[in-house]
């Protein structure tokens, strides 16, 4: 029992080490950047989407009406 907490504990140790020392988080100016590109995407992509499922209602009532 006491193996498998040394080996949790150790693995926590090691994670926080990496995390700490290893990683290389973003700047507040670097993420601030990547959250206004991924706005401005996930907006572009929903309006071609609403565009495509309007175009597609229309057509789908044109060929509705037609039989």
């Amino acid at each position: 029992m006491l193996e498998k907490f040394g080996k949790v504990a150790q693995f926590c140790k090691d994670s926080y080490d990496e995390l700490v020392h290893k990683c290389s988080w973003p700047t507040y100016k670097e993420l601030t950047n990547s959250a206004v590109i991924v706005l401005s995407a996930s907006i572009i992509i929903a309006l071609v989407v609403f565009v495509m499922d309007t175009v597609f209602e229309e057509l789908m009532k044109l060929v509705y009406s037609v039989f």
